[in-house]
């Protein structure tokens, strides 16, 4: 599959912070946008609220000036923290009252996290979304319709 060189770096990004355990959605330099920011934390002030969608003054300035951090917009890296805390359990924008998963390093919340994350960064550059193998399961009169070897081409 044809992707884009901003999804391929992020997917490589996200799949090291995954296996690596450095993948944390309270931690600024460690969650999804953290990691495709090279763990910088630079980013948090582009939004004036952790998870919220509305861009600060300074994120305003950087979106009109059509400024991008490793490929993507202020707007787009606010979206894809807002997709993966939400996916991970969070209600946003984040606040101290506001309920948060019990435990949000968990692997299979993390995984939520990541699929829903990779689904709008597929959306973002407008391609199939990576992780859908569900055409491998596909039969016609009992025989697969798709076969394994063209998925890993």
């Amino acid at each position: 599959m044809k992707t884009t060189k901003r999804l391929e770096q992020a997917l490589i990004k996200l799949y090291n912070a995954y296996h690596n355990n450095r993948l944390n959605p309270e931690d600024c330099t460690a969650c999804a946008v953290g990691n495709i920011l090279d763990n910088f934390d630079s980013w948090k002030h582009l939004s004036d609220e952790h998870g919220s969608l509305k861009l600060s003054y300074l994120g305003k300035v950087h979106q009109n000036l059509g400024r991008k951090f490793n490929g993507y917009t202020p707007q787009e890296l606010l979206q894809i923290e807002k997709v993966f805390l939400e996916a991970c359990g969070f209600k946003t924008p984040l606040c101290h009252y506001n309920p948060k998963p019990q435990n949000p390093t968990s692997q299979e919340v993390l995984f939520d996290g990541l699929c829903s994350v990779v689904q709008l960064l597929c959306e973002l550059d407008n391609i199939p979304y990576v992780l859908d193998y569900s055409k491998l399961f596909e039969q016609e009169d009992g025989e697969p319709v798709y076969h394994l070897a063209t998925f890993l081409k």
